[in-house]
């Protein structure tokens, strides 16, 4: 028996049903406009897409803007459809994320490139980016705000739901099939080592076809991946080539922080020039961006008990409640910066020399 693997629309099919539509339906649309339905179909099957077009000419907008948001239902109905892979929304929210300057950068500079003109200029589509590091420091976070920032769809895969389902490389062919479909897509695949770190006893084969695809692949999907236990991954799956950049997220520090506070409090319709946050930010050592968080959220709750507002001395109470979970796992971080240094970047700018010359 020969299988055939029957792909998805590609652009130019997406093109020509929705030529065909405007043809048969006397239906006008602005040239911007139709390659957003068209960029926005891609990852549906053909009758899906007719399907959505249907819908669109039934509502009576006749392919208004506000008609791209059913584009965006119609999609997580067929991405539900798998078992492995989340579609995120990202665009309908405001993600912040403090520090990480180094990162930020990098990623400024890489987001040029996926234009034709980066094309005739010589330069490669960029494949992806790993992120190590300390958990609650952004690296989840900041896959998201990539997203938001580049106006790309984000396809979360659940890898360790990919191995546990009995037939991991069959699920990853079906979720890469998907992602390419819906090219140029960022796929994040959070917690790498919950799925990958087992390769070697259950899912040698997924490994094998996850490195080349990631080696050779054509189609402009941009991997994010994240871990927070590098030390089990497989070597091969860090070589250079895989991954364009390996950076390391580590604890925020004392600059990283009071922006990170900074964020917090304007989330929360506070200003920030009412607190002493530089006092904060230098009793607040060791602590991740997630716990900073739980810092504002935990003195809010006090200050609302009380029956008043929230001052400096509410969040510094719940900062010295809160036992980092760098204290509890000191040996584990230090393993991870000592493996960190020679291989990853830095995802902080160094501002240590700056801060000498400022104190001299």
């Amino acid at each position: 028996m020969v299988v055939l693997d029957v792909p998805l629309p590609t652009i130019e099919e997406g093109k020509r049903l929705l030529q065909v539509l405007c043809h048969t339906q006397d239906v006008e649309i602005e040239a911007d406009l139709f390659e957003q339905f068209v960029k926005g179909s891609l990852g549906l099957t053909e009758k899906e897409i007719q399907r959505l077009y249907s819908r669109i000419l039934n509502s009576g907008q006749r392919f208004a803007e506000s008609d791209l948001t059913l584009q965006i239902q119609e999609k997580k109905k067929a991405i539900h459809a798998s078992r492995f892979l989340e579609f995120w929304d990202v665009h309908s929210l405001k993600f912040q994320v403090g520090g990480l300057d180094n990162l930020k950068s990098w990623l400024q500079e890489r987001n040029l490139a996926f234009t034709e003109r980066a094309r005739r200029f010589g330069l490669p589509e960029p494949k992806g980016l790993f992120l190590l590091g300390v958990q609650g420091c952004g690296k989840s976070l900041m896959a998201k705000s990539v997203a938001q920032e580049w106006q790309l769809p984000l396809l979360r895969l659940d890898v360790g739901a990919l191995f546990l389902g009995g037939n991991a490389e069959g699920g990853l062919r079906d979720t890469i099939r998907i992602a390419e479909s819906m090219a140029p897509v960022i796929l994040w695949i959070d917690e790498l080592e919950k799925g990958f770190a087992q390769a070697g006893e259950v899912g040698s084969d997924s490994l094998g076809y996850f490195l080349t695809w990631m080696q050779e692949k054509q189609k402009m999907v941009f991997v994010i991946a994240t871990a927070n236990e590098v030390r089990k991954l497989p070597p091969e799956l860090l070589r250079k080539g895989r991954f364009d950049e390996i950076f390391f997220v580590d604890l925020p520090d004392v600059h990283e922080r009071l922006e990170i506070l900074d964020i917090h409090l304007r989330n929360r319709n506070r200003d920030p020039n009412n607190y002493l946050l530089d006092l904060v930010a230098e009793e607040t050592e060791l602590f991740s961006g997630a716990e900073l968080e739980q810092v504002i959220i935990s003195a809010l709750y006090k200050a609302f008990a009380a029956g008043r507002e929230m001052d400096t001395e509410d969040i510094l109470e719940a900062s010295r409640e809160i036992v980092p979970l760098a204290v509890t796992m000191d040996d584990k971080l230090k393993d991870l910066r000592e493996w960190a240094r020679p291989r990853a970047r830095r995802a902080t700018a160094d501002r240590r020399r700056v801060d000498f010359f400022a104190e001299w």
